[in-house]
C-alpha cells in the first residue's frame, strides 16, 4: 500500500490534493488539518461514490494506522488512495494548524 510522508502530504495539500480523515466525527471535530472532508472508517463504503476517480485521493487519520487500512480498502475497489503516515498528530508535532468544528 502507498504511503506519504508528512513533507509530500503538506506538498500535496498545498497544490489542492483531495483528502479524506477517516477518523470518527467527534475526532474530526476536535480538530482537522483544513480542507480535509470527513468519511468516517464506520461509513467509508457510503462515501465511495463522492472521491474523484481521475487523482489520488489522501487517507488520513489519528497516526495513520487506520488511513493505512482504508487506503487499502480504497484501493481494492479502484481508488487510487494512499495513506499520510503520522497522522493528524504528526502534522500538528510539525506545527501545522488544525481547525476545530464540522467545516472542512
Amino acid at each position: 500500500m502507498r504511503e506519504v510522508d508528512l513533507e509530500t502530504f503538506a506538498a500535496g495539500l498545498a497544490a489542492g490534493a483531495f483528502v479524506i480523515d477517516v477518523r470518527e466525527p467527534d475526532e474530526y471535530v476536535a480538530g482537522h488539518v483544513p480542507g480535509v472532508h470527513s468519511a468516517p472508517l464506520s461509513a467509508l463504503g457510503s462515501v465511495l461514490d463522492g472521491l474523484p476517480a481521475d487523482r489520488t485521493v489522501y487517507v488520513i487519520c489519528a497516526s495513520g494506522n487506520r488511513s493505512l487500512w482504508a487506503a487499502e480498502q480504497l484501493a481494492t475497489r479502484g481508488v487510487d488512495a494512499t495513506s499520510v503516515a503520522g497522522g493528524t498528530t504528526g502534522w500538528a508535532r510539525t506545527g501545522r494548524p488544525l481547525v476545530s468544528g464540522a467545516a472542512a
